[in-house]
């Protein structure tokens, strides 16, 4: 156990703790003006010792904009693109709001109003992902010993109201790769296998599987900057992708006389595709005309396109697995919740066959093949 002693000053009698740290080195704290906050301030000491979430002072005086630098720099693991998006996140809207308060001063509330803040101006998945990232530092300073508990959990976040996603039916997706003319078959390639556009434009050659009509996925590029940055797909899902065999013909087009470790889409004068020149030069004008020929249409995005690969595999008949495999998801449950629209005509489906298997008649009917009531159902019921 601590010590409390008292000590005169020039503004009269002061009391001292004397304790020790978790590692039996001695210690002390000055200042207390009664002796109970000082008794108090030993017990919180020996109580949080015993349960093992002691915060030396001096570990929880870092600031918070010091401690977002240490553990930006620790994100080794991080895809190029996510690292960006922390990096951005924590420099332009955290650490400007929050950067010059130290951990002793970090609380539950201060970072409740900050959010409730953000909400106000900035959407609720952007204000979710504020959190995500200051929650995610945080975490981390209590795995290093600065914080007792993260302060971030816990706060109230606002809600996402889910939008539809956007589909198009195979005469719109001919129709849109025709208005793009001589870029239209990335498109109807997009539509008909799920790919993201990362996918996609890392595709090389030594990918096809040209008489499995096979795409092995293996690679994803992303554009950090201006710079194309190329490794693993999204979780790191390698996949098998299927393809239509109408898509045979243009895909041997684009890989003939180029060898296997040439991209199979390419820009005009030849290179990696960017995402924003693609969008620019061929897929927006192409939706504009598209949406002038389907006014009631809802304008797509490029990733809408991979939206449509699953509407059009799910109503081909494929299984929630498949589309799962398909698209690389984590999950046939990730599968299901984020295209959970695309089944719905299975619950009238499921509708129509109780009807047609507990409609009276069908069930005198089994009756008449030999069907017994049992004794439970045939006896009436006595209050």
């Amino acid at each position: 156990m601590g010590s409390v002693t008292s000590y005169e000053t020039g503004g009269g009698k002061r009391y001292r703790v004397r304790y020790r740290l978790p590692d039996h080195a001695q210690t002390d704290k000055r200042g207390f003006r009664t002796k109970r906050e000082a008794e108090l301030f030993l017990a919180s000491v020996e109580v949080s010792k015993a349960r093992g979430d002691f915060i030396q002072a001096s570990q929880s005086r870092i600031t918070l904009g010091e401690w977002a630098e240490s553990w930006l720099a620790n994100q080794v693991q991080l895809k190029p693109s996510t690292r960006l998006g922390y990096e951005s996140i924590a420099r332009a809207a955290i650490v400007p709001r929050l950067g010059k308060i130290s951990f002793a001063d970090l609380t539950h509330s201060s970072i409740q109003n900050w959010l409730a803040e953000v909400s106000t101006k900035a959407a609720p998945s952007t204000t979710r992902s504020y959190h995500r990232v200051l929650s995610m530092m945080l975490k981390y300073a209590v795995r290093d010993g600065r914080l007792s508990r993260n302060p971030a959990d816990g706060v109230n976040l606002p809600r996402i109201v889910k939008q539809k996603h956007g589909y198009l039916t195979h005469v719109q997706v001919h129709h849109l790769a025709d208005l793009a003319g001589s870029e239209g078959d990335l498109i109807l390639f997009l539509a008909y296998t799920g790919l993201r556009w990362g996918e996609a434009a890392a595709l090389r050659v030594s990918d096809l599987d040209m008489l499995r009509r096979r795409v092995n996925v293996d690679q994803a590029v992303t554009e950090v900057g201006r710079e194309l940055v190329y490794g693993t797909p999204k979780n790191h899902s390698r996949r098998s992708v299927p393809f239509p065999s109408f898509l045979s013909e243009m895909l041997a087009a684009h890989c003939e006389g180029r060898r296997g470790s040439d991209f199979v889409f390419t820009a005009p004068m030849g290179g990696a595709l960017r995402n924003r020149n693609w969008r620019r030069r061929s897929f927006d004008p192409a939706m504009d005309l598209l949406l002038e020929a389907y006014p009631n249409l809802t304008r797509l995005t490029i990733h809408d396109l991979r939206h449509t690969a699953a509407s059009l595999a799910i109503s081909a008949g494929a299984n929630v697995k498949a589309v799962q495999k398909m698209l690389g998801h984590a999950s046939a449950a990730m599968t299901l919740d984020v295209y959970a629209d695309l089944f719905d005509d299975d619950l009238d489906a499921v509708g129509e066959a109780l009807s047609v298997a507990g409609a009276p008649e069908s069930v005198g009917k089994m009756w008449a093949n030999g069907g017994q009531r049992t004794e439970f159902l045939a006896t009436p019921i006595r209050k």
